[in-house]
């Protein structure tokens, strides 16, 4: 079996992740191809976009959101992402055991004798009117009943895995600040989630399956079980295993793929690049040595915003008053350096509306 070597992995993320070549997508395209954008700081999507699109209108994406083509809503690992309407609706009830489960597990002795069914029954009773709530508003609407819990875990429960709902603009939008006001999923569009056939097939799963390999391939089951957060793939991959080719890294793990998917040489030339806070090129792994090194792996669920040199992070960096403050974990060439600054200063001028371009570059 094919060993590929952690460059040529690094080489494949990026091509897929479209940090290789920017592409020349609608952004609502764009979004569908990375299964969405993990988005609890609202405006990172926006930086991940620039970083992948060329030309890209921040715009764009505001519009998508506001006309209900993309919505913000807890999905993967039980974070909040942004995501295409269609796929939050196919996609949603194959999440759904996970999100509880999660919940459960930092708030299970509080949740001790909750009806978890009665309360998400109270909870959809609360939302019927079609208002929009804060997860607060939504908990102490039901507390009367479940006194004991808490507003917390009551309202992380039936906001984040009992009930889909989506956090309504102008959260997320382009430079615009917003607290979260939920509204269930099927008011917001209109249309209520694909239900799981009751024959125990699992084509959510295994389109989940497919899609993240043409996003993050070729990977190992236990990247796929990282990037969802679900454990209950192998029926999925083995339903589609035939359609596959596979690879073994240098760990010597089994690595899928699908057979069209680009795997460039790992000789390709990399670009600079910046990326968001919990960038998805980062946190869609179990084995992040692809583009990350061991000793520099907890940036990615720090929130540290990062610099991609050579394909790999090689920095972080950070913005302020329209300046962009860039500090390397490595020494940079001096090519390097000219095409971080270079990169900085696109970045900055975007962030700041072309009223700055600044970028410093720590020693």
């Amino acid at each position: 079996m094919t060993v590929l070597g952690t460059r040529a992995l690094n080489r494949a993320t990026l091509a897929r992740q479209m940090l290789l070549d920017r592409a020349g997508l609608p952004a609502l395209d764009a979004v569908a191809h990375l299964c969405g954008l993990q988005a609890q700081e609202p405006q990172e999507p926006f930086v991940g976009l620039w970083s992948r699109l060329r030309a890209f209108d921040p715009a764009e994406l505001s519009d998508l959101l506001v006309r209900r083509s993309v919505v913000r809503t807890h999905l993967m690992r039980r974070t909040v992402h942004l995501l295409t309407a269609d796929d939050v609706l196919a996609w949603r009830p194959r999440h759904d055991a996970m999100l509880r489960q999660r919940v459960l597990g930092t708030y299970r002795r509080e949740l001790t004798g909750v009806d978890l069914d009665e309360l998400a029954a109270a909870g959809l009773a609360v939302m019927a009117d079609g208002q929009a709530r804060s997860m607060a508003e939504i908990a102490r609407a039901v507390a009367d009943r479940w006194p004991e819990p808490g507003t917390r875990p009551l309202g992380e429960m039936l906001v984040a895995a009992l009930i889909p709902m989506v956090q309504m603009p102008p959260r997320g939008v382009w430079r615009t600040k917003g607290g979260v006001r939920n509204t269930l999923l099927s008011t917001w569009l209109g249309r209520d989630v694909v239900p799981s056939p009751p024959n125990g097939a699992d084509p959510a799963g295994a389109a989940l399956v497919r899609r993240y390999l043409a996003a993050y391939g070729p990977a190992a089951t236990a990247d796929v079980r990282a990037w969802s957060g679900l454990a209950g793939l192998p029926a999925a991959v083995a339903s589609i295993r035939a359609e596959l080719v596979t690879f073994r890294d240098e760990r010597g793990r089994e690595l899928l793929d699908l057979p069209d998917a680009p795997r460039p040489d790992p000789d390709t030339p990399a670009p600079v690049r910046y990326l968001p806070a919990f960038d998805n090129a980062l946190l869609g792994y179990d084995d992040r040595t692809r583009i990350v090194d061991d000793a520099h792996r907890g940036l990615s669920v720090a929130g540290m915003r990062v610099v991609l040199a050579d394909g790999r992070v090689a920095a972080t960096w950070t913005v302020e008053s329209g300046a962009v403050t860039v500090t390397p974990l490595r020494a940079f060439s001096r090519a390097e350096r000219a095409e971080v600054a270079e990169q900085g200063q696109a970045l900055a001028s975007f962030l700041s509306d072309g009223e700055s371009d600044e970028v410093r570059i720590s020693a």
